[in-house]
């Protein structure tokens, strides 16, 4: 006799006891059955034809609307296994993918982690949250050996692992400029040509790049298409739009960016941030510029930190604890 015969068998016996007995502990026996039948992949038809049979032999006057009703039953179980198998491929994907996913975005996170200066004269505060596992926007710092700062802030015009290979590709390149040689210009025309050359088509990259003198308090900034920054004067409480023209990286190879400069007295905020702070959603409409610029002046007497971590709060509020967008927002406060 061969095994599902077998188990045939069983369950005929089982189903008999059952309705003489009503013994719940056949009940129990009937799950392992069910377990079994997993385990040797019989498909639920299957085991409702087993049933029929069963009660055919346990109940032989059974009234022929019931002998029907288990054919229709029979027939409506094959069209639900194939799609229970489907449903269970495409679940099984999606675990997998998702597990994928989230050790692209820890590598991502390794990869692109940097660490913000410190100095005495000058107070930082990042915060950067995906709206996904993986983050589009970027941000990063270097230190020459005068100790003055440069920082990145940029956003990938395309998402997930592509983006964030791209990022790791920026970052790399960073790195690798001298200590020299991170003036604004210099950067993104070096940037430009390293993202033409290696990113696939259709994907760009806006930055903004500041360079901060520790020593004259000047800023000097570019832009490649990025959203245009600001900086909160602290004697007036004004802002004042800080942006230059540019293309975005990768768009074409011959491309010289242009350099502005600022002086930053003290108690100025220097505000870098992706669309995803002043494009952020609430039901239909996007929220005005100057709301936004309102957010942050609410926040601007405490430290950089504090600053960013209000504002992130307060939008996170707005939007129901649901990001549409990636958000970067980082604060460059003068302490002198």
């Amino acid at each position: 006799m061969s095994s599902i015969e077998s188990d045939m068998q069983n369950y005929k016996e089982l189903l008999s006891q059952y309705l003489s007995t009503r013994d719940e502990a056949i009940l129990y026996q009937a799950e392992q059955f069910s377990k079994q039948s997993i385990q040797q992949n019989i498909s639920p038809d299957e085991i409702v034809n087993v049933h029929y049979e069963a009660l055919e032999e346990v109940v032989p006057d059974m009234d022929e609307r019931v002998r029907d009703s288990f054919q229709f039953l029979i027939e409506t179980m094959i069209s639900y296994g194939l799609a229970y198998q489907e449903h269970q491929v495409l679940r099984e994907k999606q675990i997998e993918l998702r597990s994928e996913i989230g050790v692209a975005a820890n590598m991502q996170e390794t990869l692109l982690k940097t660490t913000i200066p410190t100095h005495n004269s000058l107070d930082i505060g990042v915060k950067s949250v995906p709206a996904k596992e993986m983050n589009g926007d970027y941000h990063h710092f270097i230190t020459d050996e005068d100790g003055n700062i440069g920082v990145a802030i940029a956003d990938v015009i395309g998402k997930g692992v592509p983006a964030a290979f791209c990022m790791s590709m920026i970052k790399f390149a960073m790195e690798s400029f001298l200590d020299n040689d991170i003036n604004p210009q210099r950067v993104l025309d070096s940037l430009n040509r390293v993202v033409g050359r290696n990113v696939e088509e259709g994907m760009f990259v806006t930055m903004f790049y500041g360079y901060y003198d520790t020593t004259s308090h000047q800023f000097y900034y570019a832009s490649a298409g990025h959203e245009p920054c600001y900086i909160l004067r602290h004697d007036s409480g004004e802002f004042e739009e800080i942006d230059a023209k540019g293309l975005l990286l990768g768009v074409e190879n011959l491309v010289s960016y242009e350099e502005r400069q600022v002086d930053i007295h003290p108690g100025d905020l220097i505000i870098l941030l992706t669309d995803g702070v002043t494009e952020c959603r609430v039901n239909d409409r996007f929220i005005e510029q100057d709301e936004v610029l309102d957010i942050i002046n609410q926040y601007a007497h405490l430290d950089a930190q504090e600053v960013v971590e209000g504002v992130f709060k307060y939008f996170e509020r707005l939007q129901d604890f649901q990001l549409r967008d990636d958000f970067t927002l980082l604060v460059m406060k003068r302490n002198d």
